[in-house]
């Protein structure tokens, strides 16, 4: 009887742990109900074996004890899970109040695209001397649109596409791939950092992230590098 009710216990205190783990994932079940449950049923087992065993070899009381003790943990573990979650949702709330300061401002962010706003779109990069630096940009479907060789000065440099393409025409509104490579002097090219720079349009939050919006580009708020005014 008391090998069964280990079991039991153990399968219970395991079904309440799984409950906490599905709750943290989607929200979708109460894991403290779970584990009332399981209890309640570990207690009227617990109390069955005791009215009925023999008096001659009692249970030993450390095997239910432990039992106990794993409910406890279990207790414990969505408590501490709980009290996260509501930690993250706190901080991502306070991260969307303080960050909505910088919609409507010119920002600068490490991305691979840029974005296309009115007709205007910035890319900010260090060069490590004065020398040709390439620049091209490509639309979603990887056709290279446009391509510029401009010459860069040492240290800080910025350049401003208008939406013009190879072809004469003009691109509408939207995110844009783009490419900084520095050019050697046999032809070779080499892949300089860069930044692009944009207006901030918005804030949205998806997950325990929150994402900024240059009109259709969306980046990660951790990849704010700068606020330029």
């Amino acid at each position: 009887m008391s090998t069964t009710l280990s079991t039991q216990a153990s399968a219970a205190a395991n079904s309440a742990a799984a409950a906490s783990s599905l709750t943290t994932a989607s929200g979708a079940q109460n894991p403290f109900t779970a584990l009332t449950d399981n209890f309640q049923g570990f207690l009227q087992m617990l109390m069955t074996q005791l009215q009925n065993q023999d008096p001659t070899s009692p249970m030993d009381s450390s095997q239910f004890t432990t039992e106990l003790v794993q409910f406890s943990g279990v207790e414990q573990q969505i408590s501490t899970n709980t009290n996260l979650t509501q930690l993250i949702q706190l901080t991502q709330g306070n991260t969307m109040v303080q960050s909505a300061q910088i919609v409507g401002k010119q920002v600068e962010v490490t991305s691979t695209q840029l974005s296309l706003q009115n007709g205007t779109a910035g890319v900010a990069f260090s060069a490590p001397s004065t020398e040709p630096v390439a620049i091209a940009v490509t639309d979603a479907s990887g056709n290279q649109i446009y391509d510029a060789t401009v010459t860069a000065t040492q240290g800080s440099n910025a350049w401003t596409w208008n939406g013009q393409t190879a072809a004469g025409g003009t691109e509408p509104d939207g995110a844009y791939t783009v490419t900084v490579s520095a050019v050697g002097a046999d032809g070779t090219t080499t892949a300089l950092p860069f930044s692009v720079i944009g207006t901030a349009t918005g804030l949205t939050s998806s997950g325990s992230t929150v994402q900024l919006q240059l009109g259709q580009l969306s980046v990660n708020m951790s990849a704010l590098t700068s606020v330029v005014n």
